[in-house]
């Protein structure tokens, strides 16, 4: 599937980016987009400390400034945290120059060599540019958790699914996949673990030789 799985000429757009990790190590990589939010990000610590599980949140500048107790409080429970540029902006509607200021921006307050771009997309200047100064990590697996066509069931289905060693799994720290996260993260865990997956985050020096997996 181009959406829960991107194809090898997507993930070739950005060939230094990291698409899924070491596929003969039966391990995961549980990643969190947009937040940090009162509503969503104390569940979710709570509910990944309720498994021993750790995760990469890739987190916007703004929702830091406006709660920075709870970028504290996900650092503080041993999560990875990432840019994911300052106001959530997607690449392709910026110039070179704007979005950069906007990743700067953000790292400013994350201090993470870790960096996933807004929806997936990056024109090829700002692509070229951010590769040298970040780990471009993309995904393996997006559960769609954010979707208002898709259940909870279905979410947990997608894991389920498309989950294979070395799976970069993207979920979201947002408003609008809590509630279905809510039935469909424990779940996802669950079975993971049933399935014998370790779960892993990244360093912030990744090796780059893994991203066409």
């Amino acid at each position: 599937m181009i959406i829960e799985q991107p194809s090898k000429w997507l993930r070739w757009l950005y060939p230094s980016a990291i698409w899924r990790m070491d596929p003969t190590e039966k391990a995961v990589y549980l990643t969190f987009d947009d937040g940090p939010i009162p509503q969503s990000t104390p569940w979710l610590i709570e509910t990944l400390d309720h498994y021993g599980v750790k995760a990469t949140f890739f987190m916007v500048g703004e929702n830091i400034e406006r709660f920075p107790e709870l970028f504290t409080l996900i650092q503080s429970h041993g999560h990875r945290v990432g840019n994911h540029t300052y106001n959530h902006i997607g690449g392709l509607r910026h110039s070179r120059k704007g979005y950069l200021i906007n990743v700067r921006k953000a790292d400013n307050l994350i201090h993470s060599k870790l960096f996933r771009p807004p929806h997936g997309w990056m024109r090829t200047d700002q692509y070229l540019y951010l590769r040298k100064k970040f780990t471009i990590i993309m995904w393996d697996l997006v559960t769609r958790d954010y979707s208002n066509r898709l259940t909870a069931d279905e979410v947990y289905e997608n894991v389920k699914n498309y989950t294979r060693p070395g799976s970069i799994i993207t979920f979201h720290d947002s408003l609008k996949s809590i509630e279905k996260l809510r039935t469909a993260l424990p779940r996802s865990i669950e079975w993971l673990q049933s399935q014998g997956y370790q779960f892993k985050v990244f360093d912030e020096d990744q090796e780059r030789s893994r991203h066409l997996k």
